[in-house]
């Protein structure tokens, strides 16, 4: 909770759902960073259960922009602060995948190619909540929305969730990561991390979603931690073009455990699952050899100096 008041930055009695992740997120953003911060919070359910006029759940300074300008409002923010001498206040964006991956993408690329000094902050729940369940850029292969429907012919989503952390540090920005609403102690660091970082931070932590994904808001934070288990979600970071895995699953829990908590992926072949596995693992080798890479590269890069 905030120091300076006692009280959670993002206040309770929002309008979330019980077991809601996202939410649970920005409770974890806001204590973190603290009250000197200004919040530019994207269209999305995060903004619709936080700020319905005459009502709001947050303590801090806070702007609801529109889906696609979010980066964009942050960045004239921090322009504004700066050109009245402020240098300490923290400008955060929030925005859900939907605003991140796909509508948003295009003003997010541009702040990171200008290495703007705000935080971003994607509450990634792989769907569109609230607008209906579709499928966003961040919606896994094989899920079912009201946009990739089951049936004869489709089975669900027929394409991978896009690399949104390997993209965002191919702009050269000095800190990119991965987090998770089920391990705390590592979004926690992350976010001070950036905090003390100057430039463009970019950060997505996976905020499970019960309405979309199908599941009883009860066993949020197991789904969300079976994710990562599974190791269909990263606990990773690049600082400076560094890639380290700040949590390496030596002993993953098979995909399907996570699967078949969820609605949205009862509908799975044996062979669908065999895909969504080995594309895990495949991903895991991938991740796991940049890291290794980067680290001997460093070391070497020690010995000389």
């Amino acid at each position: 909770m905030s120091k300076q008041s006692g009280m959670h930055l993002f206040a309770p009695g929002h309008s979330g759902c019980p077991g809601c992740g996202p939410s649970n997120a920005l409770i974890q953003l806001s204590d973190t960073l603290g009250k000197d911060i200004i919040v530019v919070n994207a269209t999305g359910c995060m903004e619709i259960i936080s700020s319905q006029y005459p009502t709001t759940a947050w303590r801090v300074p806070y702007i609801h922009s529109l889906f696609e300008n979010a980066p964009s409002v942050a960045s004239g923010v921090k322009a504004a602060l700066r050109a009245q001498g402020n240098n300490h206040t923290q400008v955060v964006v929030v925005a859900g995948d939907g605003a991140t991956y796909d509508i948003g993408f295009g003003a997010l690329s541009g702040m990171l190619e200008r290495g703007d000094d705000v935080i971003y902050i994607c509450y990634d729940n792989e769907l569109y909540a609230n607008t209906g369940v579709q499928k966003s850029g961040a919606t896994p292969f094989g899920a079912e929305t009201t946009t990739t429907l089951v049936g004869k012919i489709h089975r669900g989503k027929e394409t991978e969730r896009k690399p949104i952390v390997e993209i965002a540090a191919a702009h050269n920005i000095p800190y990119a990561a991965s987090a998770s609403i089920a391990y705390y102690g590592d979004f926690q660091m992350k976010l001070r991390k950036a905090a003390k970082i100057k430039g463009a931070r970019f950060i997505t932590v996976s905020a499970p979603c019960c309405l979309g994904a199908g599941f009883d808001g009860a066993i949020t934070m197991r789904v969300a931690k079976l994710m990562v288990m599974s190791r269909l979600w990263f606990l990773f970071e690049c600082e400076n073009g560094q890639y380290k895995l700040n949590l390496d699953i030596a002993n993953p829990k098979p995909v399907e455990e996570y699967l078949k908590l969820q609605k949205r992926f009862k509908h799975l072949s044996e062979e669908q699952i065999a895909h969504i596995q080995g594309t895990a693992d495949a991903t895991y080798a991938k991740l796991k050899a940049l890291c290794e890479v980067n680290v001997t590269e460093q070391e070497k890069a020690e010995a000389k100096a």
